[in-house]
């Protein structure tokens, strides 16, 4: 699966920003995306996933309550929508899919076979 992640862009401090991952090659349906990000001078991070087996989304605590992963089947793309951003924020956000990903792994990067090429986010304060 191809994953082209976009949305990114110049936002000020308490705005929001939707991210948008779309899938070609096969259809999302049935498999596990994830959003990650990487803020300047830092590791990867989970962000969030839309975990398929259990049918519900799971988030990093510093974005719990602000952000929201959802998707459109018939589209085949995957959405964070992005509120009350902060500077902290500020990233390159990937979109990540896999169809073997189990719950104990989901926040770790390595169980992320397919990768988009990230868009980046900036939050001015």
């Amino acid at each position: 699966v191809q994953l082209q992640a976009s949305g990114g862009g110049l936002v000020q401090a308490g705005g929001s920003l939707r991210l948008s991952c779309e899938a070609s090659g096969r259809t999302l349906s049935g498999v596990t995306v994830a959003w990650f990000r990487q803020g300047p001078g830092k590791e990867r991070e989970f962000v969030a996933a839309d975990f398929r087996s259990y049918g519900r989304e799971y988030y990093a605590d510093s974005v719990k309550g602000r952000f929201t992963i959802s998707r459109d089947n018939a589209k085949n793309t995957v959405y964070l929508q992005m509120n009350s951003l902060t500077p902290e924020d500020t990233a390159v956000y990937y979109c990540a899919a896999s169809t073997r990903v189990i719950l104990s792994s989901m926040r770790s990067r390595d169980a992320y076979g397919y990768w988009g090429q990230g868009t980046l986010v900036t939050v001015s304060s």
